[in-house]
């Protein structure tokens, strides 16, 4: 249980660390191309990991 807590507050801690505007700017500085491949990557995550939950 210990460990559990301990990964809770380290996504936690790692989620707060993160605003969107920070991740959206380094995104489109590293390009357009670059940006859309990431959007599209987590779309796709996203919807797979739906699609397992549903089984």
């Amino acid at each position: 249980m210990k460990q559990l807590k301990q990964l809770w507050f380290l996504w936690l801690a790692i989620a707060m660390s993160f605003s969107s505007c920070a991740v959206a700017g380094g995104i489109f500085k590293a390009g357009m191309g670059v940006g859309i491949f990431v959007v599209v990557l987590v779309v796709v995550l996203i919807l797979w990991l739906v699609s397992r939950g549903r089984r």
